[in-house]
């Protein structure tokens, strides 16, 4: 087995040029003046900010998450925002068609912090050599690219299921862990792939699913590896994740199996005249199979604003979630394996050659002329922001961990601050993921700090935030049927217009009394597409909708969401 103890730890990792105090301001773009500006703001510019990038210490077992952080504590610290993808395809999968350079160029060129590296499984892939073959050219891309925090990770083909990310930081058994896990249990590999309800595989497809995830939470547990995430992708692309599947593995390991996608990757699978009359943001251009969970409506194979219908929908399959008053967070990636409009081509194979025998894909050439594909690279479009008090690799996976997570598409914002609090309450309050402890009746306020975007995107165009939402559940506890993907009281109880509000400025919204345990979570768009969302208007009034087929400009429709905070009534 290949121990990559000693060659996979971070030599010389540099900040951002955004947080580099040694990078003069006048050297940056308007962003990065903006992010540099809310670092001061948050207390974190200088060297301590560095602090996490140079120490890797495993987390003890059984330490403090995100999924109870905030008990007892009415202030959480300042943050600064890491901006990442997990969900990041190379020549190493057999239907991507970039290298490590590339991909990691063009992550800097589009301002990520992070990213994670996800091949699919496969035969080539997994067997030995494979990864490790991988892992030195992650290697070289960590060197080139020392103002990144790069992962490396695997797209686990869920036994009756869709995809997850899986992953950990550089450090003990970074390879091993992947390849162990891939060959015990991947279920492409292993041939579980049924899932379809009666099918007598089903049980124990579903059973080996949770056994990955107990797996790798004991590798964590005792050290093996100093930490390790997972997150399911794209999960009603197919309408094969059940809610009961997806509430399995939450409980499997909740300190790892911490979310999904709220939005997929593909999301310039759509544009106009380029992908086809039938084409989808996201690709979800499925319709329900013999595989999938037959309680999904038709409605939920599609992207309600380039996002999953799990998440677009108020008091839908998140929110009957969140309503357990359990954190599951969600991101927004790229999933990037052939760049819409792009010139480069998968190589040819030199005599006796193949993916299953090599373990990857040629190196591509250029051939001048736009090639199929309907992604964007990492970062051009798709953002996963990531709250943290320092930099560095586990400091990211914490900050996933934590649930301070929020996403937006076009880079809509350059940043949002959300914190509750009782109406006198010492202190900022709590942030996202956070649990906010008070009294029966006492009343609750949420203060929210936006700063717009100050640059154009990368379509040419400045965004503009046309409104804010406040989204408010109600916490029930755990559900008796495991498969409900309904929160009824759940609903869109507050707007603010934001129209023509530039630079940075903060809401102070009142959300009355605490009668009983609730949530709350924010959304927003650029106002242009918007309707009943799919419970009715009563619930949502001005929720994302599906565009036609064909017609997914992803540039004239743009949203941002952040995870929950929890509010928690006690006696």
């Amino acid at each position: 087995m290949h121990d990559s103890t000693h060659d996979s730890l971070p030599d010389a990792q540099q900040l951002p040029r955004w947080a580099d105090p040694a990078v003069p301001a006048d050297s940056l773009d308007p962003q990065g003046v903006s992010r540099r500006g809310l670092l001061r703001t948050a207390g974190l510019f200088g060297a301590a900010f560095a602090g996490g990038a140079a120490a890797l210490a495993p987390s003890p077992a059984g330490a403090t998450t995100g999924h109870d952080r905030g008990h007892g504590n009415q202030s959480d610290p300042e943050l600064a925002y890491l901006v990442g993808d997990h969900h990041v395809h190379s020549i190493y999968s057999h239907d991507a068609k970039y290298t490590f350079s590339q991909l990691s160029r063009a992550a800097s060129t589009y301002g990520l912090d992070w990213l994670v590296l996800t091949e699919h499984s496969n035969i080539g892939h997994s067997l030995p050599g494979g990864a490790a073959a991988e892992h030195r050219e992650i290697l070289q891309a960590r060197a080139e690219n020392r103002r990144m925090l790069i992962f490396q990770g695997l797209e686990w083909y869920v036994p009756g299921a869709e995809h997850c990310t899986v992953f950990s930081p550089p450090g003990r058994h970074e390879v091993d862990l992947l390849t162990s896990f891939e060959q015990a249990y991947d279920g492409k590999l292993l041939g579980y792939t049924a899932g379809a309800p009666g099918h007598p595989d089903t049980p124990r497809n579903e059973a080996h699913a949770v056994k990955a995830l107990q797996w790798l939470d004991r590798q964590r547990r005792t050290g093996y590896v100093d930490d390790v995430l997972v997150l399911a992708n794209h999960p009603l692309r197919l309408g094969i994740d059940s809610p009961h599947e997806i509430r399995a593995w939450r409980d499997a390991a909740p300190d790892i199996m911490i979310g999904m996608e709220g939005a997929p990757g593909a999301q310039a699978g759509a544009f106009p005249g380029w992908a086809g009359p039938n084409s989808i943001r996201g690709e979800y251009v499925n319709s329900p199979s013999a595989d999938s969970w037959p309680g999904y409506p038709t409605e939920a194979y599609v992207t309600y604003g380039g996002f999953d219908w799990a998440t677009a929908t108020v008091g839908g399959l998140w929110d009957s979630m969140l309503a357990e008053g359990r954190l599951f967070s969600i991101t927004s990636n790229s999933d990037v394996h052939r760049v819409a409009f792009d010139t480069w081509k998968n190589g040819d194979w030199p005599p006796g050659q193949n993916f299953d025998n090599v373990g990857h894909l040629p190196d591509p050439v250029n051939t001048t002329e736009p090639q199929p594909g309907g992604d964007f690279w990492p970062g051009q479009f798709s953002r996963t922001h990531v709250g943290v008090t320092r930099y560095g690799y586990r400091q990211v996976m914490d900050g996933l961990r934590a649930g301070r997570v929020w996403v937006d598409h076009g880079q809509l914002l350059d940043g949002i601050d959300v914190r509750v609090n009782t109406e006198h309450g010492a202190g900022r309050g709590v942030t996202l993921g956070g649990r906010l402890r008070v009294r029966r009746g006492e009343r609750i306020v949420l203060n929210v700090t936006v700063t717009t975007a100050s640059r154009p995107n990368h379509h040419g165009e400045v965004p503009r935030l046309a409104h804010l939402d406040v989204i408010r559940g109600a916490v029930r506890g755990p559900v008796q049927d495991r498969d409900t993907w309904r929160a009824p009281d759940t609903r869109v109880v507050h707007t603010t217009d934001v129209h023509g509000r530039r630079g940075r400025y903060t809401l102070r919204i009142p959300v009355g009394r605490a009668e009983e345990s609730f949530y709350l979570r924010l959304r927003g768009s650029d106002g242009k597409r918007n309707g009943a969302g799919y419970l009715g208007a009563a619930i949502d009034p001005h929720g994302p909708v599906p565009h036609e087929p064909g017609n997914g400009d992803p540039w004239a429709d743009t949203w941002m969401y952040t995870n929950p905070v929890f509010v928690d009534v006690v006696r």
